[in-house]
C-alpha cells in the first residue's frame, strides 16, 4: 500500500509540473510575446508595403535626366472579390467590361490570395473617381508607386526603361523579393544598376475596422520598418554631344560611340534610329513598345552594343601593332602595292614605310604584313605553320578587348568574333586551309566581327598607347565613384613604343595631304586628329562606312568610332561625322564653314557612292 501511495504522489507531481509548464507558456504567448497577437489580429490589420524612392539619374554636368512621378495602380485579390457590381465598377473606371473580365482572369491565374495589378498608371481623375467607392468593392485596393519621368528626349538605349515584373520573373529565385505589380529596370542602366536604384522596401501595419476604415498604427508602429531610398546615378554622358550625335545620325542606321580615353567614361552613345525614352513609360507604353518592335528600321536594337560588323581597314592598325611586337616589320619596312595579291582601293604613292601605307590604306601592304606575322616557318607543313601563327596572332588580338565582353555597365553586350585555328578546322577541315584562305583578316574583312563599342575602345587603346579602362556609363553611384573594376587598367600584349610608331600614320590619314580621312581634319581650328577610315564590304547592298580616331593626337581627350550602314566609303561619310563630333566636344561648337557637313550628312546613302576613289 505504501508503494501505491508513493506512485500516486509521483503521478500527481507529473501532472502538476505539466500544468505549470502550460501556464508559463500561455502567459508568455498571451502577455509577453506580441507576435502571436499580431498573427491573431491579421484579419483586422492592413500590411502596407512602402515602395522606396527610386534613385535619380544625372548626366556628367549634374543635370537631371530621369526622375520619379507619383502614379497609382488598382490592385485586386480575387478571393476577396464578393458580389462585384461589374457595370458600376466599369462606369467608375470608364473601362470596357471585357477588359475587367480579362484582368480578373489573369489575376486568378497568378494567385487567388495575393494582390496583383488590375489597372496600372491611374490618373488623378481616375483615382478620385474610384477611391471613395472602394469600400463597396471588397478585394480591391489602391497601391501608390513612383513611375519614371524623363527630362531628356535622348539616350534611350543607354538609359533603358522600367517595366512591370513578369510572371516568369517572379518564378525565379533572383526576383524572390519582388511582388506582382512591382516595377524594375528592364534594360539599360535601369536594369544593370537595379539593386542600387531600387533601394529597400519598408512595411507598415495599420489597424482597420470591418469596413476597411483605418484606425491608426498597430502597436504604435512597433513592427514597422522604414524604406530606404535608392542611390542616385551620375552618368559620364555629355548631353550636348549626345544630342548632336543623334542629330547627325538622323535618317541613318548605325552608331556613334565616344569615350574619354584616360578614364574609360562613355561620352556619347548613339544608336540610330533613335526614339524618345518617354515612349516606354506611362499608360499605353505597351502599345508603343509593340509599335517600335514592329518597325522594320529596328529602333529598339542597341547597335553600339549588340551589332557586329567587320571593322574594315580600321583593323589594319591592330595588324600593324602585332607585326611590330613580333619583330617581323619595323616602322621603315616597305612592301610593294602588288595588286596580284589583293586589289588596292586606289592608286597611290609607293608604300615604302608604315606611315605611308597607313595613310593610303594599302591593301597589298597589309596582306604582306600579316603574312609575315603568321608564316614564320615554325613547321615544315604550310598548313600547320599558318595555324600556329594564327593562334599566336589571335592571342595578341584578344588583348585589345576583342572577341570578349568589355563588361560595360549595360546588359546585352555582344562579344564579336576573332577566328581561331579551330574555327577554320571546323569549316574547312584540319590541314585543309592556308594563308590564302584567311588573307582577308589582314584588311579587317572575312570572319572578323566587332561591335561599335569595341571599336571605340580600340581607339582609346591607341590614344593611351597600349592600355584601356573598361568603358562605362556611371562615373559615380551615389557619392562613391564608379565601380572598382572600372578603375583598373587593362594592357595589351603590345609594347607602348610600337603604338608611338603607329600614331604618325594615323595622323597622316587625317591631317596629311591626300590622306583617306582628310574630311575629319580639324587643323584649321588648331586640333590634330589621329584616325583610320574603313569601308566594310556588305554582300546585301551598299557597303558600310566606318571611322575610328582620337583627338588631340598628342593629348587625347576623346576617342570615337562611327559606323554608318550602307553609306559607302568611310572617308566620305563616317570621317566627316567623326570630325564634327570631336570638334563639338573639344571646342563646344563647330566652325561655321563645317556646318555644310551637318546639312549633307543626314541625306541618303546614294550620295556617298559617287566618290568611289576614296576609302
Amino acid at each position: 500500500m505504501q508503494y501505491l501511495e508513493g506512485r500516486k504522489f509521483v503521478v500527481l507531481g507529473i501532472f502538476l509540473a505539466v500544468a505549470v509548464v502550460f501556464a508559463v507558456r500561455l502567459f508568455h504567448i498571451q502577455v509577453l510575446d506580441g507576435s502571436y497577437k499580431l498573427a491573431a489580429d491579421k484579419n483586422t490589420l492592413q500590411r502596407i508595403v512602402q515602395v522606396p524612392y527610386r534613385g535619380l539619374i544625372y548626366d556628367r554636368n549634374g543635370k537631371l535626366l530621369v526622375q520619379n512621378t507619383p502614379v497609382y495602380d488598382l490592385m485586386v485579390i480575387p478571393r476577396e472579390v464578393k458580389k462585384l457590381d461589374t457595370l458600376r465598377f466599369c462606369q467608375l473606371l470608364q473601362m470596357p467590361v471585357q477588359e475587367l473580365r480579362d484582368g480578373l482572369k489573369a489575376a486568378k491565374i497568378y494567385s487567388r490570395v495575393k494582390a496583383s495589378p488590375l489597372v496600372q498608371n491611374l490618373s488623378t481623375r481616375e483615382l478620385a473617381a474610384i477611391q471613395d467607392n472602394l469600400i463597396d468593392f471588397p478585394g480591391f485596393s489602391i497601391k501608390p508607386r513612383m513611375a519614371r519621368s524623363y527630362q531628356t528626349q535622348h539616350l534611350a538605349h543607354a538609359l533603358g526603361y522600367v517595366g512591370p515584373i513578369s510572371p516568369t520573373m517572379l518564378e525565379k529565385p533572383k526576383y524572390a523579393h519582388y511582388l506582382a505589380g512591382d516595377f524594375l529596370g528592364i534594360s539599360g542602366v535601369e536594369a544593370y544598376y537595379e539593386q542600387e536604384l531600387m533601394g529597400r522596401r519598408g512595411v507598415q501595419y495599420r489597424m482597420v475596422n470591418v469596413r476597411g476604415i483605418e484606425k491608426g498604427a498597430f502597436r504604435d508602429g512597433e513592427f514597422d520598418t522604414l524604406s530606404v531610398a535608392g542611390q542616385d546615378l551620375h552618368l559620364s554622358i555629355d548631353p550636348e554631344l549626345q544630342a548632336y550625335g543623334e542629330y547627325l545620325m538622323q535618317g541613318k542606321r548605325g552608331s556613334i560611340v565616344a569615350i574619354e580615353p584616360k578614364t574609360g567614361e562613355i561620352l556619347a552613345f548613339v544608336s540610330a534610329p533613335e526614339f524618345d525614352p518617354a515612349m516606354l513609360t506611362g499608360k499605353g507604353s505597351g502599345n508603343r513598345y509593340m509599335e517600335l518592335l514592329r518597325d522594320t528600321a529596328r529602333p529598339l536594337f542597341n547597335r553600339p552594343l549588340a551589332a557586329a560588323y567587320s571593322p574594315g581597314s580600321v583593323f589594319k592598325l591592330v595588324n600593324e601593332a602585332i607585326a611590330l611586337q613580333e619583330g617581323v616589320v619595323t616602322p621603315s619596312t616597305g612592301f610593294p602595292c602588288n595588286w596580284k595579291l589583293v586589289r588596292c582601293t586606289h592608286r597611290h604613292e609607293y608604300p615604302s614605310n608604315l606611315t605611308i601605307a597607313t595613310k593610303n590604306s594599302c591593301n597589298p601592304y597589309f596582306y604582306q604584313v600579316m603574312f609575315a606575322t603568321v608564316r614564320r616557318g615554325r613547321s615544315p607543313s604550310k598548313f600547320k605553320d599558318v595555324a600556329l601563327g594564327l593562334a599566336d596572332w589571335r592571342k595578341h588580338v584578344t588583348s585589345f578587348g576583342l572577341a570578349q565582353h568589355l563588361d560595360v555597365d549595360l546588359p546585352g553586350e555582344r562579344m564579336g568574333l576573332i577566328p581561331s585555328p579551330n574555327f577554320y578546322n571546323k569549316r574547312y577541315g584540319e590541314n585543309r586551309w592556308t594563308y590564302k584562305t584567311i588573307y582577308s583578316l589582314s584588311i579587317g574583312q572575312g570572319e572578323i566581327q566587332v561591335t561599335p563599342l569595341q571599336m571605340a575602345n580600340l581607339m582609346a587603346i591607341f590614344a593611351n598607347r597600349g592600355y584601356y579602362y573598361p568603358p562605362h556609363f556611371v562615373r559615380s553611384v551615389g557619392n562613391k565613384g564608379p565601380l572598382e573594376r572600372f578603375k583598373q587598367r587593362h594592357y595589351t600584349s603590345v609594347d607602348s613604343s610600337h603604338f608611338n610608331a603607329i600614331v604618325p600614320g594615323m595622323v597622316a590619314v587625317v591631317d596629311g595631304r591626300g590622306g583617306t580621312g582628310e574630311h575629319a581634319s580639324l587643323l584649321d581650328v588648331g586640333i590634330s586628329v589621329a584616325g583610320k577610315t574603313g569601308t566594310v564590304q556588305n554582300y546585301h547592298g551598299i557597303d558600310h562606312a566606318t571611322f575610328g580616331g582620337f583627338a588631340p593626337a598628342n593629348d587625347p581627350k576623346i576617342a570615337i568610332s562611327v559606323f554608318i550602314e550602307n553609306a559607302g566609303f568611310g572617308g566620305s561619310s563616317a570621317a566627316p561625322m567623326a570630325g564634327l563630333m570631336m570638334e563639338k566636344y573639344l571646342r563646344r561648337k563647330v566652325a561655321p564653314w563645317r556646318h555644310r557637313w551637318e546639312e549633307w550628312l543626314p541625306g541618303s546613302a546614294d550620295r556617298f557612292v559617287k566618290n568611289r576613289n576614296r576609302r
